[in-house]
């Protein structure tokens, strides 16, 4: 949610750190601040400086200006708020009371109430709204006993409900950052003479490709020359340094106006990505490495539940569409925020499937970690290696899509679907799919990355039907099977990026409710490609039509009938039934990037949202 960064060594600190957030204010962006420690003697004499801003970067960037501060130890943090309002005082870095030790916190504490009263009844004075700040206190209340930073941050986490990542520093101790994880993601960045922390890798590849990937319970001592790692009981961790091949470059725009027009058009690379080598042609079969320690339990499963959050959630849709289509596979999907709160009934023969780009997202966490505790086999789909999710599931599937820097997800999802086609492919084949659809499948399924290709080639196009809606403040997205879960993705997405009310629905729902409120102001978007449903979804918008409402069409290439009924008609190239999703998306994501645009907005960066939610 919050995204962190820490550098000591022989260098500069702040611009360091400066560069850091800009690479994480994806995370959030309602507030941000740096902390530098001056362990050489400042111009003023002060120990320390800090700088806050509330808003984006850039405003941080004008507080902080041409200021000469030479410390070569700095912490910074970008806010997406939870606890107390977008302000200089809930900004982090937050200190204790007589500012010797400053943190920066992603997470939340949840029984920061109960310790908060605690404090105050010791004396600590708290100037912020925000639970983070209790940890700084915390650590103070130990260290006015110890005089030893590590042990006191070690003590304080023993006490916290909740969960964080997690990065102190101490103008008593001017030579160490001390960083933290539980529940929130935090990598360092081991350099020549300086070292790394951060919440994600893309905050440090400027500097170091060798990443060590802290796990839940564990502590760092980073010093400019070393690091050791420990868990709470002071025991110590051995861990991988991992070499990182994503290079800067593959997070910059590259000529694009936004990130998320950008990464909409790399989707034919990423979803090849997300095929290489894992199709076996002549046998009309998916080849999953992740998978393949648990190949015999998989063919026994006789029930897969999918859980995910938001975009995720819906790829899991398709995924269930495709599964019992084609695999004969009962599937269940489940929204990760409610599965643990009601009684799941899950045994041995359950797989549990969670679909994350991140891999932190907490909800998706939550919901794996409860089936793993009631015995099921637990699978993953994530995009980014040595997460959480990718660690704690028993097996599963990198979707190798690259860096997603937009908020909104796009190429994540069409990744995700591909992986699902090969995970639906490789059960399939496992139980009664044929030779012959097996190859079938094998054989659409390299043609799309060309035929998505082909529709972006309609980018100009799409882009003047979105001027000609920019208006409407309502819209309704319709599609049936396999497109119902890529209409309820669609209204997401324009939610998302223009602020545009719109719902997503069945369209075989559509006339028990929503058609009530079709008028000439309420336009309809319709997914529908030549498939089995056809017909039905052309009923829907005869009834829509009937009632003078507008449609913008998704139609397959060639189908001149559905022009007759349309306002307006993006064409999809022509591909297997349950591969339509893949394709049918594209055309509604750069439908809500032109509208999102036509009004303004920053569409790599929507208000409120954030990329990674790892909170609850």
């Amino acid at each position: 949610m919050c995204g962190i960064i820490g550098y000591i060594g022989n260098k500069t600190a702040l611009p360091i750190a400066l560069e850091g957030l800009k690479r994480l204010e994806y995370r959030g962006y309602d507030s941000s601040g740096i902390l530098v420690l001056n362990n050489k003697k400042s111009e003023d004499g002060g120990k320390y400086n800090i700088f806050k801003a509330v808003g984006k970067i850039k405003n941080l960037e004008t507080e902080i200006a041409d200021s000469p501060v030479a410390g070569t130890i700095a912490i910074g943090h970008t806010r997406w708020a939870t606890h107390g309002k977008p302000s200089i005082n809930n900004s982090h870095p937050h200190s204790d009371c007589k500012k010797n030790i400053w943190i920066a916190h992603n997470g939340i504490i949840e029984n920061y109430k109960t310790l908060k009263k605690h404090l105050e009844e010791q004396g600590h004075r708290f100037s912020s709204e925000t639970d983070s700040e209790i940890i700084a206190h915390l650590i103070e209340e130990f260290f006015s006993h110890n005089e030893n930073l590590e042990e006191s941050v070690r003590s304080a986490l023993k006490l916290i409900k909740g969960t964080y990542g997690l990065a102190v520093v101490s103008v008593k101790e001017p030579d160490k950052i001390i960083a933290a994880r539980s529940g929130s993601p935090l990598v360092l960045g081991i350099g020549k003479n300086e070292n790394f922390v951060a919440s994600d890798i893309s905050a440090i590849l400027n500097y170091t490709k060798k990443i060590i990937y802290l796990d839940d319970g564990e502590m760092a001592i980073i010093s400019g020359s070393d690091f050791t790692i420990k868990d709470l009981n002071n025991e110590p961790r051995k861990k991988e340094i991992q070499s990182i091949e994503w290079t800067i470059e593959e997070s910059q725009k590259k000529g694009f106006p936004h990130f998320m027009l950008k990464e909409i058009f790399e989707q034919p690379e990423s979803i090849e990505n997300s095929l290489r080598g894992r199709l076996i042609i002549e046998d009309g079969l998916a080849k999953l490495g992740g998978l393949e320690n648990v190949t015999e339990e998989l063919r026994n499963i006789e029930r897969i539940i999918i859980v995910g959050c938001g975009t995720a959630a819906y790829a899991g849709r398709v995924g269930e569409y495709m599964l019992e289509e084609y695999a004969g596979i009962p599937v269940e999907v489940e929204i990760s925020s409610e599965f643990r709160y009601r009684k799941p009934i899950i045994d041995k023969k359950t797989a549990v499937l969670a679909i994350s780009q991140s891999g932190e997202t907490a909800d998706t966490l939550e919901a794996l970690r409860e089936a793993k505790r009631k015995g099921a086999l637990t699978l993953g789909i994530v995009n980014v290696v040595g997460s959480t999710i990718a660690r704690e599931t028993i097996a599963g599937v990198y979707n190798h899509a690259g860096p997603e820097i937009g908020v909104a997800s796009t190429k994540a999802l069409t990744s995700q679907l591909s992986v699902l086609i090969l995970l639906t492919l490789f059960l399939g084949r496992q139980r009664n799919m044929s030779l012959v659809m097996g190859k079938r499948i094998v054989e659409e399924l390299k043609e799309i990355p060309q035929k998505i290709k082909i529709i972006l080639k309609q980018a100009k196009k799409i882009q003047n039907i979105a001027k000609k809606y920019r208006k409407y403040e309502n819209f309704l997205y319709l599609g049936r099977k396999y497109n119902y879960p890529i209409a309820l993705e669609g209204a997401l997405k324009l939610k998302e990026i223009s602020y545009i009310h719109a719902e997503g629905y069945s369209a075989g729902e559509m006339k028990h409710g929503p058609i009530a409120l079709i008028d000439e102001n309420f336009p309809s978007l319709f997914i529908a490609p030549r498939d089995s449903v056809y017909e039905k979804i052309m009923n829907g918008m005869e009834e829509i039509k009937a009632r003078g409402g507008k449609i913008i069409a998704i139609a397959t290439k060639g189908d001149k009938k559905i022009a007759r009924l349309a306002d307006d008609v993006i064409y999809i190239p022509k591909t297997l039934e349950m591969l339509t999703p893949i394709l049918s998306i594209v055309p509604l994501q750069l439908f809500a990037y032109y509208m999102g645009v036509s009004k303004g907005i920053d569409v790599d960066k929507p208000r409120n949202l954030a990329k990674s939610v790892t909170v609850e």
